[in-house]
């Protein structure tokens, strides 16, 4: 029942991404016009719309936090400028309409990828009077800065963090756009699945590395789960501390399992060092697949190099989604201008998420955390109205947004390419990993 269910599901899921294609190949998206206020409601703001911001722009996860940050910086620029021409709900003039045009007045502050910090740092925003919260990135730190905007009651929206429980706590202000570990996981063993079906993979056996962390044991979590779904054995799993010094001793224990795909959970800077370690040992299973994080990272390539060649991470966005959603690679060509290179995952989820979060402010008619609430609660946009390869967003009753999506890239010639699934695929995937002497 379970696997008709699945596939039913997957039907569901391409009639409604098929009408995308009509949107790359001419067919003009226009996003959802931002809502009025009803009439006699609606204040005018005495000054910006301040929303605080925890990112990780120090320790191991800085690249993505100091990335992610320059996405969120271009977001409110669109809407705090006139932008016709970027066809999002809140393109069209200039700040939120329903606020007498008010400007977004983004605050950050720096977990330094620390959950104690995120928590302080939400505590201090909140006392320096934002109207809502944004982050975190590193699940650990979104899950202690979010206990704070709860006992506050601000609102706090969740773009990037994966742990699927972060919406099983109950909270009332706690939002999540993206894709949680077990929707990304099911992609995951999707793609597994495609390759044993159409490559004759053979992948019978899995082994998985994680970092002790919130994502990395929540990651594994729900990975273990999906693949006894799937009838796949986990030969075994490894757990290494979140920021190492070593892994040989990890990586051996990979080596001795003999699985036939890794699925690894680890943050960048552990990323760089497991290959590094699975390189000088020798070890190299036919297939790595990532829970994204370090591995979706472009710093993750820029330090491996050649070796990252043939890794595939799961994903929320790629750079060739711009070829079917112009929206995308006009917002693209704007970061790339901004920040020096493309949009890839994280910073395209946060992105998103400052998107969605402004247009509920806007929509609440209102900076009361009450009322933003309710917004966001209310939220119900369309594909046309994202960046992201998803049919919208729209939140759950655990707040959780139930129109994301998942994608599979790939390393091929130094870039993040997306080999699954079919309708987003620009290049086949590779199979199996070339020998460590080959590259």
């Amino acid at each position: 029942m379970q696997r008709h269910a699945r596939m039913l599901g997957i039907l569901v899921v391409l009639a409604l991404v098929i009408p995308m294609f009509a949107i790359g190949r001419g067919v003009a998206a226009q996003g959802t016009p931002a809502a009025a206020c009803p009439e006699g409601t609606g204040e005018a703001s005495s000054g910006p719309v301040r929303i605080g911001v925890i990112l990780p722009l120090s320790g191991t996860a800085a690249s993505v936090g100091t990335d992610e940050r320059a996405a969120l910086q271009l977001a409110a620029e669109i809407i705090n400028q006139d932008r016709p021409d970027v066809a999002l709900p809140l393109g069209a003039g200039a700040g939120l309409p329903n606020l007498g045009g008010a400007q977004i007045e983004l605050v950050f502050a720096d977990s330094q990828g620390q959950a104690e910090v995120g928590q302080s740092e939400a505590t201090r925003l909140i006392e320096d009077g934002v109207v809502a919260l944004f982050g975190a990135y590193q699940s650990a730190v979104t899950r202690t800065a979010s206990s704070a905007a709860e006992r506050a009651g601000i609102p706090f929206l969740n773009a990037e963090s994966s742990s699927p429980d972060l919406t099983e706590q109950g909270y009332l202000y706690f939002f999540r756009t993206s894709p949680h570990d077990g929707t990304f996981s099911e992609g995951i063993f999707d793609y597994v699945e495609a390759m044993n079906a159409e490559r004759g993979a053979g992948v019978e056996t899995v082994s998985l590395l994680y970092e002790d962390s919130d994502f990395g044991v929540n990651s594994a979590k729900a990975l273990k789960a999906e693949a006894a779904e799937r009838g796949l054995q986990v030969a075994g799993e490894v757990r290494h501390p979140s920021g190492a010094t070593s892994l040989t001793s990890e990586v051996q224990a990979l080596q001795g399992q003999g699985a036939d795909v890794l699925i690894p959970s680890s943050y960048t800077t552990d990323a760089i060092l497991t290959m590094q370690t699975a390189r000088q040992l020798g070890y190299l299973p036919s297939m790595i697949v990532a829970q994204d994080a370090g591995y979706a990272d472009p710093a993750f390539v820029a330090a491996v190099g050649a070796d990252a060649e043939g890794i595939a991470t799961r994903s929320a966005f790629s750079p060739d989604i711009t070829q079917v959603k112009p929206v995308a690679a006009q917002v693209n060509e704007m970061y790339r201008t901004a920040a020096g290179k493309d949009l890839y995952d994280v910073p395209a989820r946060g992105f998103t998420g400052m998107s969605v979060l402004a247009e509920a402010i806007n929509r609440a008619c209102s900076t009361d955390p009450e009322a933003i609430r309710e917004a966001l609660t209310a939220t119900n946009l369309g594909e046309a109205d994202t960046i992201m390869p998803w049919t919208g967003v729209k939140f759950d009753e655990k707040q959780q947004n139930e129109l994301g999506r998942g994608i599979i890239v790939q390393v091929q010639g130094g870039q993040y390419r997306t080999v699954f699934p079919t309708e987003f695929a620009v290049a086949d995937p590779i199979f199996p990993l070339q020998p460590w002497d080959q590259r």
